[in-house]
């Protein structure tokens, strides 16, 4: 079975900021590049229930009628202006895969290869049928059709065609009107400003962050590690309502401090996936907006609560640098990698992909024991392994329902396994302790 749209137009555009972003990290992990493939499951609603094949498929074409990016695919041929673009097409069929297992297995199946950015379409989607009803209903995403938080809207206004059978009100701009925004006058003066704020602290910070070679690098070169903890989340969470800030900052503070003694540095360049979401042209759009933006700190802090005070300003002017136009970062990347006799990139990632709501800081009990219980439920698993990637140090931050995720995906030519899972004994160590010191003023 397909899933069949007809949308309301079918044009031609420049690719957006972030979509030039994500098609660069593509090509430089391809052909490991299935590793940004990223997917939702969707348990269908009670008052939903029973659920026909045939309604489904309904409700999935509706939903690519109205997010033109789920319709949308990239051409690389020739074409007038240098460089890929995008091309939003009227009807099509999307496949539907039927299966009558376990959803999470399906999730995995859809997601194991890389998509065919060109031919093939931006959503794959499949459903878990028990008897004649269907349970789940499965999206795996390419990435240059939607990031995280464009997922959840998807998923959102699935339900709600789903349970009302069409949405109201019009649809939300296109990628293909963000462009075009993009590429007009009040969109260049926005770029302008993020590049000179690249360039000036591209003139001063490490050259890397990871530049000396690790001994016996594993086989194959990159893997990840993932810590899941209650008790880093409770020390977390803990820390960030003291400080009056987000947990997100504390943890972006807390990695960057690790990295830079990891790697021998005073100054730490890290690049967090910010999600670009706060423009009202955006904020619905089912798009990749999430882009990378510099996060400068200086580690020589007395403790680490000196180091988190200096962490706020600089996480806010490190997302405001995150839109920008990738084309120009490689121009000043390169002039400026000339400049020094060296190449400027710091290597060096942070990603929480937890939802806005659940990154702000909500004060939580802290009881010495309770912690120190919860320490001996953390657990250190090495879930991914793979040939390629674009960047050699990245922190991936999720909920779990064990507690805090924190994941590193490193190459291990100049990180190696040991020194990651250091890296996040250290980062928990770091901030059950930072808690501590908390836990002796109330909070308030």
């Amino acid at each position: 079975m397909d899933i069949r749209f007809s949308g309301s137009r079918s044009e031609v555009a420049p690719l957006t900021w972030g979509q030039w972003a994500i098609w660069d990290a593509i090509q430089k992990t391809a052909p490991d590049d299935r590793y940004f493939n990223f997917g939702r499951v969707l348990a269908v609603p009670k008052r939903v229930r029973p659920l026909t094949v045939e309604r489904a498929a309904e409700s999935l074409g509706a939903l690519v009628e109205r997010h033109e990016s789920l319709r949308t695919r990239l051409r690389t041929g020739p074409r007038k202006g240098a460089g890929p673009y995008q091309v939003l097409e009227t009807t099509g069929a999307i496949p539907l895969t039927v299966s009558g297992g376990d959803p999470e297995l399906l999730l995995d199946a859809l997601a194991a290869t890389a998509f065919d950015y060109e031919d093939e379409w931006p959503l794959r989607a499949g459903l878990v049928v028990a008897g004649e009803e269907v349970t789940h209903i499965v999206l795996v995403f390419c990435h240059l059709a939607a990031d995280g938080l464009g997922a959840e809207i998807a998923i959102t206004d699935l339900r709600l065609l789903l349970l009302r059978g069409a949405l109201p009100g019009p649809p939300p701009p296109s990628p293909l009107d963000l462009a075009r925004w993009q590429e007009s006058g009040q969109g260049l003066k926005v770029a302008e400003a993020a590049a000179e704020y690249w360039e000036s602290r591209y003139r001063r910070i490490p050259p890397t962050m990871f530049d000396r070679p690790a001994d016996a690098p594993a086989a194959p070169p990159v893997w990840r590690a993932q810590l899941v903890s209650r008790a880093l989340d409770l020390a977390v969470r803990r820390v960030a309502a003291a400080h009056g800030t987000s947990t997100s900052t504390v943890l972006l503070a807390a990695t960057s401090a690790l990295a830079g003694r990891m790697s021998g540095h005073d100054v730490c360049a890290m690049l967090p996936i910010v999600g670009n979401r706060f423009r009202g042209d955006t904020a619905k759009v089912v798009t990749t907006l999430s882009q990378e933006g510099l996060f400068v700190l200086d580690l020589r802090a007395s403790d680490f609560g000196d180091l988190l005070r200096a962490a706020k300003p600089a996480a806010l002017r490190a997302y405001r640098s995150a839109y920008h136009d990738p084309r120009d970062r490689d121009r000043l990347t390169a002039r400026v990698s000339l400049e020094r006799g060296t190449p400027i990139h710091p290597y060096c990632c942070f990603n929480d992909m937890r939802l806005v709501g659940v990154t702000d800081s909500s004060p939580s009990p802290h009881d010495e024991r309770a912690v120190r219980r919860a320490l001996d439920e953390t657990t250190l698993t090495w879930p991914l392994s793979q040939d390629r990637l674009n960047c050699r140090f990245c922190v991936h931050v999720t909920g779990e329902p064990g507690g805090l995720g924190v994941s590193l995906t490193a190459d291990t030519r100049f990180v190696s396994r040991d020194a990651m899972e250091r890296y996040l004994r250290d980062l928990e160590a770091l901030l059950v302790e930072a808690a501590s010191r908390e836990a002796l003023e109330p909070v308030g």
